[in-house]
């Protein structure tokens, strides 16, 4: 069996590899101007400019890249911290024991025993963490869940993937296909000139057929797992959360706990009503988990001495992660000082002239999915791409709003699996899985995720659908 690289080998591997791009692609940019507070390419403005090779920048791409991702690097640290001072309690391990206790007793109805009460457990998790998504764009926010959820799976007999994929997973599933996400949908639309949230009906559609289709590749995997759990990928790494829950397993729930718990839930809570009411980010989500790790510390009767001490554990355990995120990013910083981004975007779209109406989406979809891999942000790939797209839509008798789908669904499969999104690395580093481990069992999924979307697209050249 090949030994899969490190995270850090594979990310700067490709730190290399995007400064030699730098060396044969030509130099180019766009023009850009201010519309309505954001930033749009002119179209037809786009233009060589001096090359910038980068050479010895590779070794401060770390440091650039810190600079560029501090808010989630903090973010990661801060929820590390936090939940080391929260799990010093084993609140949360008790509480999932007590709870897949309760729910065991659920069996001797006979619809939920055929049903399997693990299975609806994992499609209601799935299930909500999806709408989040779709709703208002649900993703950094997922790395918090992680270590609530990996332990609930190893309990129910799964692996730690499990755990992601019920959180992480399905949050990014229901982003792919948002209804209502104001991060793509809301920016892409705006700079097409649609009205906001049009084509609602169909993208509900496309919501719905991709998260059955996640649960249910999650079900699948999951009873894989249970039936022969030396499958995962993750078995020995799962020593950890494993050993975590077996010395629970005959702990008693104690109002203390009971506290801690409702503690946890109320944070959540207020993590989604901030979010959906007042806009919260990462700085009042941080401050959010930070009160709560304080507290919790409380609870369980700590020093403030040893709340600190815990924290900084908690810090140090999570420091891997947050190295990685600051490396990742110093991909996009090797193209972007080496100003090729706007060339590589220039070449690609050149290529959509004088091809059909289902060969000219094939393309930009591609496109889109390819240049999410290099450039995860939603909103940033929106300037950047839909004022020239939604040329070429025009120009092939297209719908622009079919150019803003291929755009959603570019920019949210790959999401799961580009080493350059920080929340991803953030969320791997949480549940201790190496992205070399998560690549290998992913890829198939995301692919099979992409050419259902294509799919879900075809519809919209031939139909005559709402919005559309």
């Amino acid at each position: 069996m090949k030994r899969i690289p490190h995270t850090f080998t594979i990310v700067f591997a490709l730190i290399v590899l995007a400064a030699v791009l730098t060396w044969v692609v030509p130099a180019g940019e766009f023009l850009r101007q201010t519309v309505d507070g954001r930033e749009v390419v002119l179209n037809g403005s786009f233009h060589r400019v001096e090359a910038a090779p980068q050479t010895w920048q590779v070794f401060s791409a770390l440091f650039n890249g810190f600079v560029d991702k501090a808010d989630i690097i903090v973010f990661i640290l801060v929820v590390g911290g936090a939940f080391w001072i929260l799990n010093n309690s084993h609140a949360i391990d008790i509480g999932v024991m007590a709870f897949l206790r309760r729910v065991q007793r659920l069996s001797r109805y006979k619809l939920i025993r055929k049903l399997g009460v693990e299975n609806i457990i994992i499609t209601f998790v799935m299930l909500l963490f999806s709408l989040f998504g779709a709703l208002f764009g649900m993703s950094e926010e997922t790395i918090a869940f992680v270590v609530v959820f990996i332990p609930l799976a190893i309990q129910m007999g799964y692996d730690s993937i499990v755990g992601v994929c019920m959180c992480y997973v399905a949050a990014h599933v229901g982003f792919a296909g948002a209804m209502l996400n104001p991060f793509t949908i809301g920016i892409a639309q705006g700079i097409a000139g649609l009205p906001l949230f049009s084509g609602l009906e169909y993208r509900f559609f496309c919501w719905v057929v991709l998260t059955v289709i996640g649960i249910a590749f999650v079900l699948w995997y999951a009873h894989r797992v249970k039936a022969k759990p030396e499958r995962s990928p993750v078995y020995k790494l799962d020593d950890y959360w494993r050993g975590r829950t077996d010395a629970t397993d005959e702990s008693r729930l104690t109002t203390r706990h009971i506290l801690i718990l409702l503690l946890l839930f109320l944070t959540i809570v207020a993590l989604v009503v901030g979010v959906l009411a007042w806009d919260w980010y990462i700085a009042e989500i941080s401050a959010l988990f930070l009160a709560m790790g304080i507290v919790a510390g409380l609870l369980d009767r700590q020093r403030a001495d040893d709340i600190a001490k815990l924290f900084l554990a908690g810090s140090k355990d999570i420091l891997s992660a947050a190295l990685v995120v600051g490396l990742a990013s110093g991909i996009i910083i090797i193209l972007r000082d080496g100003r090729i981004i706007d060339t590589l975007l220039y070449g690609l779209t050149r290529s959509l002239a004088g091809m059909g109406e289902v060969t000219s989406l094939a393309v930009m979809y591609l496109f889109q999915t390819l240049l999410n891999v290099v450039m995860p942000s939603g909103s940033a790939k929106a300037a950047l791409t839909m004022p020239i797209m939604t040329q070429f839509a025009d120009l092939i008798n297209v719908s622009r709003q079919t150019t803003v789908l291929a755009f959603q669904f570019g920019d949210g499969f790959t999401n799961m699996l580009t080493p350059t999104s920080g929340v991803l690395i953030g969320v791997l580093g949480m549940a201790r899985i190496p992205y070399g481990t998560w690549l290998k069992w992913v890829w198939k999924f995301i692919v099979g995720l992409i050419v259902v979307g294509f799919i879900l697209m075809l519809p919209t050249l031939w139909l005559d659908l709402p919005g559309f």
